[in-house]
């Protein structure tokens, strides 16, 4: 089986809160393949390099977590689509892109906090077209206006 395992600001960097629980996941299950999506919380982690990877890990991508702005990126190089997905243009959403999140995040929300009726199987039922039609709404978004890192920590996504 092939495994996409996406962390915020731990595995597979060499500090970072989930980096000790993510290791011992993936070499706890050395009969599946691992495709690793990163985020680093900061240019200070990036820096202090990654933890050694087991053989069933084998592809890693990463993207910063942290903007130009935080004065921690190195370099003024073009950076990748995920990149520029997550960070953005440091703009806030209007009324209307707030409304939009709010319905795709609360769709997201939903299907991951409701189990599904017994006997359904996985990927299967109202959870996963909830969980579909909210992930692709917010990339959707993300890709239209940016900015989803601040919506992601606003208000509306604690309620």
């Amino acid at each position: 089986m092939r495994i996409g395992l996406l962390t915020d600001g731990g595995y597979p960097y060499a500090t970072g809160e989930s980096r000790l629980w993510c290791d011992r996941l993936v070499r706890g299950l050395p009969q599946h393949e691992f495709d690793l999506f990163a985020l680093s919380r900061s240019a200070h982690q990036e820096a202090q390099g990654w933890v050694q990877l087991p053989y069933q890990v084998s592809r890693v991508r990463t993207a910063p977590l942290w903007t130009p702005e935080d004065g921690t990126l190195r370099g003024s190089g073009e950076r990748g689509l995920l990149a520029r997905l997550v960070t953005g243009g440091e703009q806030s959403y209007g009324r209307r892109e707030r409304k939009r999140f709010t319905e795709h995040f609360s769709a997201l929300a939903t299907a991951v906090c409701t189990p599904d009726p017994a006997g359904t199987a996985p990927g299967e039922g109202p959870g996963a077209e909830l969980f579909t039609a909210g992930l692709h709404g917010l990339a959707e978004l993300a890709r239209e206006r940016g900015g989803l890192h601040l919506a992601l920590r606003s208000e509306t996504t604690v309620r």
